[in-house]
């Protein structure tokens, strides 16, 4: 018996927009990477390509970035000390979007989303902590998640905001032309 399977190409498509935001001229933190994860882990049937295709569309973008900041053509680096720290947020948020996976709807993707958002803010700004600008005490700890909580404002909106556009958007199509969201295998 045949079953629907997502497809890969209209999936990596999505991904790689999303990636490429980091790229666009945007406010600080508004971008689509927490969406990204959350939509890889929710809709690539494989848990090895959920994993895979954000990860390096993330690692394509910080690339790109990098190699902007080296030759002067932009002012943010794509490597830095706080990214291992990131990619696993990043790995998490994906694992997130499993769960939403189970039973893709409006209240459970609003979760997933609240959820990707503060495992981000968690995990990126202990990073900041561990890199010393707080000191390592207790206080500094929570001096920096504190210090965090403005731009963390802004990385919850645009995860909602981004969130809403590519599930929305892949949803309509699946509704709409559902030759392109799905391939018989």
């Amino acid at each position: 018996m045949e079953s629907p399977k997502n497809n890969i190409y209209l999936l990596s498509f999505f991904v790689m927009v999303a990636a490429l935001t980091r790229l666009l001229p945007h406010p600080e933190n508004f971008t689509a990477i927490g969406a990204m994860a959350l939509f890889g882990g929710a809709y690539f049937n494989k848990k090895s390509t959920a994993f895979l295709f954000p990860l390096a569309a993330m690692l394509f973008s910080d690339l790109i970035l990098q190699f902007a900041y080296l030759t002067g053509a932009g002012n943010t680096p794509g490597f830095h000390f706080s990214m291992p720290f990131v990619y696993v947020a990043f790995a998490l948020t994906v694992a997130v979007g499993f769960w939403v996976k189970k039973n893709i709807s409006f209240f459970r993707v609003l979760g997933g989303g609240l959820a990707a958002s503060l495992v981000f803010f968690f995990v990126s700004n202990f990073a900041v902590w561990a890199e010393g600008y707080y000191g390592f005490t207790i206080q500094g700890l929570i001096s920096c998640y504190v210090a965090a909580i403005p731009f963390h404002r802004t990385n919850l909106i645009a995860d909602f905001f981004y969130i809403g556009v590519m599930f929305g958007s892949f949803e309509y199509l699946k509704r709409t032309r559902p030759q392109l969201a799905f391939a018989t295998r």
